[in-house]
């Protein structure tokens, strides 16, 4: 885990102050991790620069663990970030029953007026779609496999402990 302290300070994350003193943030259990994994795979797939500031303010406002959040976010990266993105669009293309137009991005002001008109909407609903799936799919992949690993805690701790011996009915103690 990231030292909490070096968190509180990073520039980016200034802006939430006291809140990011609460102690909640920080802890590792069973309610905080699967709900971190949620909020960083979602906020993976939201289309905006500074993710990790918006998945700073989704992990204070579910009160989930907020490096795991923030972490998390890195999924979409700027070598990820084309095929997750594309995919995104072409789910939300085939959710829309529209045909996947062909593009040729650049990064420049005139194709984000024009070229992003043209896919916005099953980009936006694809990118909402692939998140929400995700998310749901890394809470309950971490909910399961926290359980597990707590079954198989208790069945070690079960095999360590030696239990006492059931006396018959009559014999001396």
């Amino acid at each position: 885990m990231p030292n909490p302290r070096k968190i509180r300070e990073h520039k980016h994350l200034q802006i939430f102050g006291a809140l990011l003193h609460s102690p909640n943030l920080w802890h590792l259990n069973r309610r905080s991790v699967p709900g971190a994994f949620a909020v960083g795979l979602f906020v993976a797939f939201v289309p905006v620069p500074f993710q990790m500031v918006l998945a700073a303010a989704a992990a204070i406002a579910f009160s989930v663990n907020l490096p795991i959040s923030v972490a998390l976010v890195w999924i979409s990266n700027p070598v990820t970030m084309p095929p997750l993105f594309f995919s995104a669009y072409l789910l939300g293309a085939e959710i829309l029953g529209t045909e996947p137009t062909e593009m040729h991005f650049e990064l420049s002001w005139e194709w984000l007026t024009t070229g992003l008109s043209a896919i916005w909407q099953p980009f936006l609903l694809g990118c909402f779609l692939a998140g929400s799936i995700l998310a749901i799919i890394g809470y309950c992949a971490i909910r399961l496999l926290w359980r597990w690993h707590i079954v198989q805690h208790l069945k070690q701790r079960r095999l360590r402990i030696p239990r006492p011996r059931r006396l018959k009915h009559g014999q001396p103690h």
